[in-house]
């Protein structure tokens, strides 16, 4: 397992436990898990951002933590913010998180979640320019969720 992952996992069993809060110490998790706190930062920007469903707020210092609250909304809801979210462009590592973390939250099911996955590879889109495939990756994307409201 990535380090990334673990981290990731580490806060989710968190805000499980915590009923979709939980405080933390960026150092004394590095340490815990035996990693840099530079890694935390990557985590927490890029797995637990308002489009996924999170709210982070941090406090610096002595006394400094991380908080990180889990936004409770109904499923279309949710889902209509992730597709307004997205933009015109979408590439395929965002697209598979983002899959990930609707089929984690509930908001999808695993198969659509695996179907978005298949739809977004990036052997779809060989021969294409980069931004022409990545537009296309969002329309896509974003069809396949509405279809799930």
């Amino acid at each position: 397992m990535r380090i990334s992952d673990l981290v990731a996992s580490y806060i989710l069993d968190m805000l499980d436990q915590s009923n979709g809060n939980a405080e933390i110490r960026r150092n004394e998790l590095a340490d815990s898990i035996g990693c840099v706190p530079s890694q935390i930062n990557y985590v927490l920007t890029s797995r637990f951002t308002p489009e996924q469903g999170y709210i982070v707020e941090s406090r610096r210092g002595g006394g400094g933590f991380i908080r990180i609250t889990r936004i409770h909304t109904d499923k279309n809801s949710a889902l209509m913010h992730i597709v307004n979210s997205i933009g015109k462009e979408l590439d395929y590592n965002d697209a598979r998180l983002m899959a990930e973390n609707l089929s984690s939250a509930g908001a999808i099911s695993e198969q659509c979640a695996a179907l978005i996955n298949a739809a977004a590879a990036e052997r779809n889109f060989v021969g294409l320019p980069k931004a022409a495939a990545n537009t296309i990756r969002a329309a896509i994307v974003k069809n396949m969720l509405l279809t799930q409201i």
